[in-house]
């Protein structure tokens, strides 16, 4: 038993948020398979959400107490409940809570309801898995068990050839992809003895073979690259939005993205520390400067040019990919504001979870009322559904970076963070990539809120799931602008003790 804040916490009870979640994805499972052409939708809905809501309270209580701000290892150091873990598990319960809500709409006149809502929670469960993993096996093994469920909801509409043809893209690439991480970590293990990340770090002085660790390292790159959407990792990632359910787009570039970006901080963070890789000559810092700048320039630019609502918020969510790894790109082997660059990361991640995960969302509730995918198809929206383009607008303009939500003090801190760091070129390309992004955020605003609408533009009906989503996402982005305060400290507590 463990000591943390004012709980005395268990084992089973620090791994409460990852044990509701996979509870519910089974519970979901067999209530379905009873009687699955009977099955009640409100009952294998309410079920889903119910769960990751409990599961997510459990995280909120743990995060507000205090009890990641002590390392909980657990299985023999394979799994580690701390700060950053609960951090980013938080990020992905309140996206998977958000696209499950917003599901029952969309899902409410196809089939195989039940496999849908299991597959969402089971990749869920792989994310937060993602977050405690401590060994480089558990981080495969989680990598998977998010993987596999996210190729089957891409191609669920399987009688839409795009989403089919998206899963398999998705999936052929996912495989190759895993096999290039696995075989980094097998080079890794080959060099240093160990496939603990705490293990790596102490095993960095008696390292057999400097040229294997830095193929492995790279390899491992490519991987984490590809789970993140990061350039040149990044083709699969329009296709598979695009193609997939709105909910599934929203769910993949969001949880998912954060899943990533947790494996990527703690391994490179953690298991090679600068200090260390700069005296073996490897300094991975560089490799990951060189993709901050191309995936923020590339994916802002392929988004501006595009004239399908979907693949334009794809090739953003590839920009903010971008965003996210100057939380890498900008960490000084001096140390001067390290923590301030891995947490504005973090704060980045977590107030995109809400803004991004909401834009995608609104585009749920256009599929579900039959409007067009283009930015013509958006003309005049906000006469039939104000309150909806109102929500839209504001995810929009926070994506953007601008004052009007916490996407801007994400941002701001992040790109402080760089300058602080000496980075001040990398900040520079990152205000300017996020300069580029008003102009096809402006596109869409001004479809919905200046164009006339056309004759036969109209709504059959108010997705009630979809709006509750929508709004909750919104309202939350907005009162991130006043209340950021205990989001930042967690981060930065988050990241000092990465970095310790």
């Amino acid at each position: 038993m463990a000591e943390f804040g004012v709980l005395d916490v268990t084992t089973y009870e620090a791994l409460a948020p990852l044990l509701i979640l996979a509870a519910t994805a089974l519970l979901a499972f067999v209530i379905d398979s009873i009687d699955p052409d009977s099955t009640s939708h409100e009952l294998i809905a309410g079920t889903a959400v119910g769960g990751t809501l409990v599961a997510l309270a459990f995280t909120a209580w743990y995060l507000l107490d205090g009890v990641g701000e002590t390392q909980f290892l657990l299985f023999e150091s394979a799994l580690v409940v701390d700060e950053m873990a609960l951090f980013i598990t938080f990020v992905v319960l309140s996206v998977t809570s958000l696209v499950l809500i917003g599901s029952y709409d969309y899902v409410d006149d196809l089939h195989h309801r039940g496999e849908y809502y299991s597959l969402v929670l089971l990749a869920a469960t792989g994310m937060v898995t993602m977050a405690m993993a401590n060994s480089l096996v558990t981080v495969f093994i989680a990598l998977e068990l998010a993987s596999l469920p996210s190729y089957a909801l891409v191609a669920y509409l399987k009688h839409n050839r795009s989403s089919v043809e998206a899963g398999l893209k998705y999936f052929l690439i996912g495989a190759v992809s895993s096999a290039i991480f696995l075989y980094g970590i097998s080079l890794v293990y080959a060099a240093t003895g160990s496939l603990l990340i705490p293990e790596i770090a102490g095993s960095l002085d008696n390292v057999l073979d400097e040229g294997i660790l830095g193929i492995g390292i790279l390899l491992m790159i490519g991987g984490v690259a590809y789970k993140t959407a990061s350039v040149p990792f990044h083709f699969w990632a329009p296709e598979a939005y695009e193609g997939a359910p709105a909910p599934i787009s929203a769910f993949l570039s969001s949880a998912s993205k954060a899943a990533g970006f947790v494996i990527a901080f703690r391994i490179f963070v953690d298991a090679f520390p600068i200090a260390a890789m700069v005296d073996l000559g490897i300094e991975w810092m560089i490799v990951f400067q060189v993709l901050a700048v191309v995936t923020m320039i590339l994916g802002n630019l392929a988004a501006a040019v595009q004239n399908n609502v979907k693949r334009m918020l794809a090739y953003s969510s590839i920009g903010h990919a971008g965003y996210a790894l100057i939380g890498l790109a900008a960490l000084s082997n001096t140390g001067g504001a390290n923590e301030l660059v891995l947490g504005g990361a973090m704060m980045h991640l977590f107030v995109y979870g809400f803004m991004n995960t909401g834009a995608f969302l609104f585009l749920a509730m256009t599929e579900h009322w039959e409007i067009g995918r283009t930015f013509e198809d958006f003309n005049g929206l906000a006469t039939q559904a104000p309150i909806a383009s109102v929500a839209m607008s504001v995810f929009l303009v926070n994506l953007a970076g601008l004052p009007l939500g916490g996407g801007f003090w994400s941002k701001y801190v992040l790109f402080a963070g760089a300058v602080n760091n000496g980075f001040v070129w990398l900040a520079a390309i990152g205000a300017a990539a996020s300069a580029l992004s008003l102009y096809y955020y402006a596109k869409l605003m001004k479809a919905m809120w200046l164009e006339k609408p056309a004759d036969d533009l109209s709504l059959p009906d108010t997705p009630t799931g979809l709006y509750v989503a929508i709004i909750t996402a919104a309202v939350v982005t907005v009162a991130l602008l006043a209340a950021f305060g205990p989001v930042a400290d967690t981060a930065v507590n988050a990241a000092a003790s990465l970095l310790a």
